[in-house]
């Protein structure tokens, strides 16, 4: 318990997702490995929560992080970032800087947002790979000149889609897990958020979805290259290979 009272605890798990985030990010992770990396943050998040008592955890502040797009228009980031946020246990926004690009403000206790910090740059890095080596391929130079921008969006679109839905599929495992011990975590660490996050009295508006054109062969490659992981989210009771169908 003392160990748990000493913040040095939530110190040594952000060096350890920040050498993790080194190793990964800075050698161009593939999608495979980007996910591998979530299921293994997961772990180490869900056994520093174990660590805290529940009053420790409805004393714990919440903390924003910010991760910059530096871009102005959507990024396809963007149809995944809830999913993150979901499996952070944290909430997520969506602003504009002073030099007008967006940015996603993640906001929870410290060692979600981190992890969600570290995910969107993880996810981000990978679908960029992998929409890199997708224009090296056959399929992609069957397409004409002037399709190519929508088969770069649909591929992506569908990839962080086939992500997004794996994502929740951990999610669902761990938090089956997680009752398993009877706490309620999922529960407690939801109302503290929901508790400081009603304090920020902010103003923000649901965006409709509108509908996009897709190419449906990029699309179903995107997809395929998200949806075809391997991925051992390292708890017990859980499966490798899960996935989720969803929208």
């Amino acid at each position: 318990m003392d160990q748990a009272l000493n913040p040095d605890g939530l110190d040594k798990l952000k060096l350890r997702i920040r050498a993790l985030r080194a190793k990964t990010i800075a050698n161009g992770c593939t999608e495979d490995e980007a996910l591998s990396a979530a299921a293994k943050v997961a772990e180490l998040l869900d056994r520093h929560d174990l660590s805290l008592s529940d009053v420790e955890l409805r004393a714990s502040p919440c903390e924003r992080r910010v991760y910059e797009t530096y871009r102005k228009k959507r990024i396809p980031l963007d149809d995944c970032i809830g999913a993150i946020a979901h499996f952070c246990d944290c909430r997520v926004w969506r602003e504009k800087n002073a030099t007008g690009e967006n940015i996603y403000v993640f906001f929870g206790l410290g060692a979600d947002v981190e992890v969600a910090h570290y995910l969107a740059e993880l996810i981000d890095g990978a679908v960029r790979a992998e929409l890199g080596r997708f224009k090296t391929s056959v399929d992609y130079a069957r397409f004409r000149h002037q399709q190519r921008h929508l088969a770069n969006a649909s591929f992506a679109l569908g990839m962080v889609g086939s992500i997004a839905d794996r994502l929740v599929a951990i999610k669902a495992s761990r938090d089956q897990v997680n009752e398993g011990t009877g706490r309620g975590l999922v529960v407690l660490k939801t109302s503290v958020v929901d508790a400081e996050f009603d304090k920020l009295d902010l103003n923000l508006r649901n965006q409709r979805s509108s509908g996009r054109m897709v190419s449906m062969t990029a699309y179903e490659a995107g997809g395929a290259a998200g949806a075809s992981l391997a991925i051992n989210p390292g708890l017990g009771g859980a499966r490798s290979g899960t996935t989720a169908k969803g929208s």
